[in-house]
């Protein structure tokens, strides 16, 4: 009897190591698939910011082909990389707004179009003037301390599109809005009406009829054309990743044919 107990109790301590070695296996099976699965999606997703890199790369290279393989400065185009394929989008920025450079006028026609009322778009026009003009007697800073915002005013120019975000006012679907519309790289007052989009060419309708003209201004392409490529690349691997740069096809002192002015991931 003695010896038949402990051979019961020695079985029963044989199948609760089995039990516990199980549920230790099946741990680490499942953080080995975990660390896998993480493992490849790092994997697809560097796979698809090569590709989205070199697709910004190659139109920039067909942009400054003085051949029959130039790309025009505004056009969307489909490139097919040695890991996967991306979808490019050129943009001429001198087809869109400044808000460094647009005048009163110009920013109220824009944020009307995007549904702001007459009251609205006035008080963010103003906004965006004081946002980006030098501090004077009046302090513009108020409005932002009343609003419980932890920052005012700098009294300088926008150094970014997405800062518009910022002034008072804008809310984000005004700025969803007008973002795709503007940029701080366009270096004329007026956009040119002939490279602009829709909405901006709206804008400027809008405008030349306040001010009696029988057309909207031209300002043309400029001497420099800066241009803004958005690289949206799908990795072999199934990863996407997407680049946008903003480039001015102009020699910069070190000799290379372009600068670039913006290299964002979105």
């Amino acid at each position: 009897m003695p010896d038949r107990r402990e051979a019961g109790f020695a079985l029963l301590i044989v199948l609760w190591s089995l039990v516990l070695l199980s549920l230790i296996l099946t741990q680490v099976l499942s953080a080995g698939r975990g660390e896998a699965q993480l493992a490849s999606n790092l994997r697809a997703s560097a796979v698809a910011e090569a590709v989205a890199d070199g697709a910004v790369q190659d139109t920039i290279f067909h942009l400054l082909e003085p051949s029959s393989g130039h790309w025009p400065l505004q056009g969307r185009h489909r490139l097919a990389l040695a890991g996967g394929v991306a979808e490019v989008v050129v943009e001429n920025v001198s087809g869109k707004i400044n808000p460094n450079q647009a005048d009163a006028t110009l920013l109220g026609a824009m944020l009307t179009l995007c549904g702001a009322s007459t009251a609205t778009s006035a008080a963010i026009t103003q906004a965006v003037l004081d946002w980006r003009a030098p501090p004077t007697a009046g302090d513009a800073s108020a409005a932002y301390r009343a609003a419980g915002l932890g920052y005012a005013p700098p009294g300088a120019p926008f150094e970014t599109s997405d800062e518009i975000g910022l002034v008072i006012g804008m809310t984000p679907a005004l700025r969803g809005c007008v973002l795709p519309h503007i940029s701080v790289y366009q270096e004329s007052e007026t956009p040119s009406l002939s490279v602009a989009d829709p909405f901006v060419a709206r804008a400027l309708g809008v405008v030349a009829r306040q001010s009696g003209d029988a057309a909207a201004p031209d300002a043309g392409d400029g001497n420099d054309p800066t241009v803004t490529i958005t690289a949206t690349a799908t990795g072999r691997g199934g990863g996407r990743f997407t680049r946008r740069a903003t480039l001015r096809l102009v020699a910069d002192p070190r000799g290379r044919p372009f600068r670039i002015l913006d290299w964002q991931t979105l």
